[in-house]
């Protein structure tokens, strides 16, 4: 059985899930994910909102929650690469897959992190276009991930990555 919680971020609404043990989803409240779900928070869910209001806080750097990430192996092996990405820290595509043990799978690597359900505990906004900020959930994300990398710094001057 899963429990929700909802909270308000400076990136907006999100919806926390849980399945007891781990945290298994984000979601913005505009993805259409949540017009059913009804708040029904764990310990671990209010963990999580505490931590994430901590990290928009500028207060924590880290998150010390329990994760779980269902997806193929070659998803499963990107996410654990992403996780290696420093606060405050970008690298590109290319980079990301080479990371991950697939050098040329710079695309593909792209697929993985769009379908990631964890994107702010195992941060795809730190990948970045060789040349530009690249993609991020959907098309409004970009927003989304300019404002997270500064929060942590990771933006050089307005429009650099």
């Amino acid at each position: 059985m899963y429990t929700y919680l909802y909270i308000d971020c400076p990136i907006g609404p999100l919806w926390i899930l849980s399945d007891g043990e781990a945290i298994c989803g984000v979601h913005l409240e505009k993805d259409g994910i949540c017009s059913s779900l009804e708040e029904n928070p764990d310990s671990l869910c209010r963990r999580c909102a505490l931590e994430l209001q901590e990290y928009f806080a500028g207060k924590r750097k880290a998150f010390d929650l329990p994760l779980r990430l269902q997806g193929t192996e070659f998803q499963r092996k990107v996410w654990k690469a992403l996780r290696q990405i420093p606060y405050g820290t970008t690298v590109t595509y290319g980079d990301l897959a080479a990371l991950a043990g697939y050098p040329r799978a710079a695309r593909a690597v792209g697929t993985a992190l769009r379908n990631n359900p964890l994107w702010l505990f195992v941060p795809c906004h730190r990948v970045v276009g060789a040349k530009d900020l690249g993609g991020y959930g959907g098309p409004d994300g970009a927003p989304i991930k300019r404002q997270l990398l500064e929060l942590e710094g990771a933006l050089r001057a307005p429009g650099e990555v």
